[in-house]
């Protein structure tokens, strides 16, 4: 039974922001001592899910709840009620008919742990070594784009969060804030920077270069959307958040990007007259002088917003990329690079002849190729075909501790958590981001202990038995 003791005190303040009383929690640049063993980076005899559980429960009994759903779909659920219907179908949506979005989570369900008892679990360990870092758990936050269409705050709050953890937080490409401002809200916390090639290899050497300053401590290439998925939720409303100008802050930050726009520009009297503006076309128009630097009111007189969106839709992705260029990467970059997207032994193999240091088991999400092998179904073939020559990890479908727990004893050495922190985001910012991912780790934690392991290199396929 989860040992509760119960104190007839006032809450404190530090509840307050865990529990929700509070909408607003301070600022944390660094990561704590206290929290980092909080939530699993040290051994101790409580864990992070007990800990958890305690934080929850001590709570209630002054009538706090969490601010978030504990479960991912109830807290799906709520976010949909929160956020407006494009916004919502920007971030469950998948490509066609869904079917490798809903295979992603199908997968998991042909796994059991078969637990053991009677083994000494009272210390665990859920910490794991990733390219020179300790992290508290094999937990990442996924590179999801356009975030400001879920909380103003957007990527900000989620450094934050992530910090205030030790977890490393995957920049997006396409993200709402610069990766420089997102740096300096994660003080010295881990992350990474994921990258689309664009057509512009300067462009590409520029936003490189940037994550090296920003302190990031690796590369992630996305190589499964050299063009978009079929996604019809988006196409049935007619939006592409990029197209509005959102989800554009690392290009329009960017030198060489604005040098491209500021050049498109001065050109835009020698195109085609454009149709006549409708309200819906004003109100975009507004809303590319409100993500375009300098004064709201100069970017409105002026042809640079427009001319950044007509740019990034330009140079976006490079259809044409091929393996021989990686090895102009590799020359542009110390920082290790890992592929996202690999699904294939085949071409996990070839990543490994050609210089990589890690790939990402991921299908987008489910975004981008329908009735495409699941990312859990295609983790033991490329696990094999690596044969611990460099780290696997894991992307699409993790939604819960249990999930983190099954991808590490198939082999994955970390997950990337993507959907569900977007929804605690929705709903209660900072704060629930931070919830999702206590959960998600105190859930880890728990299931490593009462399955009989006290540490993460213990899971193997060996502890599993396929029953579907």
């Amino acid at each position: 039974m989860t040992d509760v003791t119960l104190r007839c005190q006032p809450v404190t303040r530090e509840a307050r922001v865990s529990y929700g009383v509070s909408r607003k929690a301070p600022p944390r640049t660094r990561i704590r001592r206290r929290e980092r063993d909080h939530y699993g980076g040290r051994v101790d005899e409580a864990g992070a899910g007990r800990r958890r559980q305690n934080e929850v429960y001590r709570a209630g009994v002054y009538g706090h709840h969490p601010r978030v759903p504990t479960a991912v779909r109830a807290l799906q659920a709520r976010a949909k009620q929160a956020l407006n219907p494009r916004a919502y179908a920007y971030v469950a949506g998948g490509a066609g008919d869904e079917v490798t979005q809903r295979a992603n989570r199908a997968a998991f369900d042909k796994w059991a742990v078969v637990p053991r008892v009677l083994r000494d679990v009272s210390r665990r360990d859920t910490s794991v070594e990733l390219f020179g870092r300790r992290l508290p758990a094999p937990l990442l936050l996924a590179p999801v784009g356009a975030l400001e269409l879920v909380h103003d705050e957007a990527d900000l709050d989620v450094a934050r969060a992530a910090a205030s953890l030790g977890v490393p937080m995957v920049f997006s490409n396409q993200a709402s804030v610069s990766m420089e401002d997102c740096a300096a809200a994660m003080g010295d916390a881990p992350r990474w920077f994921q990258l689309y090639w664009s057509t512009s290899d300067e462009l590409v050497e520029s936003l490189v270069g940037r994550a090296e300053a920003a302190g990031c401590d690796a590369l992630v290439v996305t190589l499964d959307t050299t063009m978009l998925g079929w996604r019809p939720r988006d196409l049935d409303l007619g939006h592409l958040p990029f197209a509005l100008g959102k989800g554009i802050a690392q290009y329009t930050s960017d030198p060489v990007f604005r040098r491209l726009v500021e050049a498109r520009a001065a050109s835009a009297g020698k195109r085609e007259p454009q149709p006549r503006p409708t309200p819906a076309a004003v109100k975009a128009l507004v809303g590319m002088a409100k993500a375009w630097p300098g004064s709201f009111r100069d970017n409105l007189r002026s042809p640079l917003p427009r001319a950044a969106v007509e740019t990034f839709l330009g140079i976006y992705s490079r259809p044409s990329i091929t393996w021989d260029d990686l090895a102009w990467l590799r020359s542009k970059t110390r920082l290790p690079i890992l592929l996202k997207g690999v699904l294939h032994p085949d071409d996990a193999r070839r990543a490994l002849d050609e210089g990589v240091d890690g790939v990402v088991v991921s299908t987008h999400g489910g975004r981008q190729v329908d009735r495409s092998i699941s990312a859990l179904d295609a983790l033991p073939d490329v696990v094999a075909a690596i044969d611990e020559r460099a780290p696997v990890l894991l992307d699409s479908g993790i939604r819960s501790g249990a999930d983190v727990f099954t991808a590490v004893a198939l082999g994955a050495r970390a997950v990337l958590l993507g959907r569900p922190f977007a929804w605690g985001l929705a709903l209660a910012g900072e704060e629930g981001v931070r919830q999702v991912l206590a959960d998600v780790m105190g859930e880890f934690d728990l299931t490593l202990g009462l399955t009989g392991h006290t540490a993460v290199d213990q899971l193997s396929p060996e502890i599993l038995r396929r029953v579907g």
